[in-house]
């Protein structure tokens, strides 16, 4: 497994002839599988709209699922289980023998906040592929569960390639750190998310590969057409979800690397942004357009993390409280702009 290998464990102890930290991956791995099937098994068993409350609900669910999981990582880290905070890769290259459980926790906090944060600008476009293939409310989240489980499939990948580059070849975090602040330019400078489902390379895969029905099958992704197997436009739906992902992978895994270069830590708090992210959705979908300044705070956050990956080699190198600091600032700022802009907005119409 890449993400084993990504980081030294020459101190590590071994259990039943494997390395420690390797039944670190697996017991967090269990972790979530037990998350998804109580998710979709017992929770979202019956197709139904997520509503605001049950939305809310989740998303404080996941938020304290997250914070409880930080402090497992500071006594995992401070006591080191499983070989956890011994011999971490850093992001200039070095190996720091012993990380405590207080930097442990603060890291993976200031990572989810920012995987949690780039994560509202994929909100925004699902929200405008269901629009476009006019998926009915109560299969939305069947969607997003397997959507979620590819991206989690996905970005564990990407993390795994990243950790070994950052390991193998330390300069590599220029690279990440001037593609972010690239990002963040371009982000500017777009007006918009321009999506178009038709031009997309894989819906037209999808349709060579099977005829697609224009009716939906109840939250079925296949069906019969003319005696034949044919898609629904909810599976359409679904590569678009994955595609999208993908394309914001990109961005987010960079953007995780400039806090920490240790992969369980990336590892975690990635995961736990994504489990989140369907009750993220339902929370904000309907409010998107009342949060104008929110995509400035994601600019300016992107901006952030792309110059501190570029300091990391440097005496201007920023510590972990401060960058977790800062982030949180800059959302901060954005939410309440937004909330104070449309309060106006709200008054002046009114008027």
């Amino acid at each position: 497994m890449l993400l084993l290998d990504a980081a030294p464990a020459a101190t590590a102890p071994l259990l039943l002839g494997l390395p420690a930290l390797t039944w670190a991956y697996a017991a967090f791995l269990a972790l979530v599988l037990v998350f998804l099937a109580l998710d979709l098994g017992v929770f979202h068993r019956e197709a139904h709209e997520v509503g605001m409350r049950e939305a809310v609900a989740w998303t404080v669910v996941w938020i304290g699922a997250a914070l409880a999981f930080a402090g497992v990582l500071y006594l995992a880290y401070e006591r080191h289980w499983l070989g956890l905070g011994i011999d971490v890769p850093q992001l200039d290259g070095s190996v720091t023998p012993v990380v405590g459980g207080l930097e442990a926790a603060k890291l993976f906090l200031t990572g989810y906040l920012i995987e949690k944060s780039l994560s509202m600008d994929n909100v925004f476009v699902i929200a405008l592929i269901f629009g476009y293939f006019a998926v009915p409310a109560r299969y939305q989240h069947r969607v997003l569960f397997w959507g979620i489980l590819g991206a989690l499939a996905m970005r564990g990948g990407m993390i795994a390639i990243g950790a070994q580059l950052i390991h193998s070849f330390s300069w590599v975090i220029y690279v990440f750190g001037a593609f972010l602040i690239l990002t963040a330019v371009k982000m500017a400078l777009l007006s918009s998310h321009g999506i178009d489902p038709e031009k997309n390379a894989l819906v037209r895969l999808v349709r060579r590969l099977y005829p697609v029905s224009t009716q939906y099958d109840g939250q079925r992704f296949f069906t019969r057409m003319d005696g034949r197997r044919a898609a629904t436009p909810l599976l359409l739906a679904l590569v678009m979800v994955e595609f999208t992902d993908l394309v914001f992978a990109v961005d987010s895994i960079p953007a995780i690397f400039a806090i920490t270069a240790d992969p369980f830590l990336v590892l975690t708090s990635n995961v736990f942004a994504i489990l989140g992210l369907r009750a993220l959705y339902f929370c904000l979908a309907g409010m998107m357009t009342e949060f104008k300044y929110l995509k400035p705070a994601l600019i300016g956050v992107l901006g952030f993390v792309g110059v501190k990956m570029l300091l990391v080699k440097t005496p201007y190198k920023l510590d972990t409280m401060l960058s977790l600091v800062v982030v949180l600032a800059i959302l901060t700022a954005g939410v309440v702009a937004s909330v104070v802009a449309a309060r106006r907005g709200g008054e002046r119409a009114a008027a």
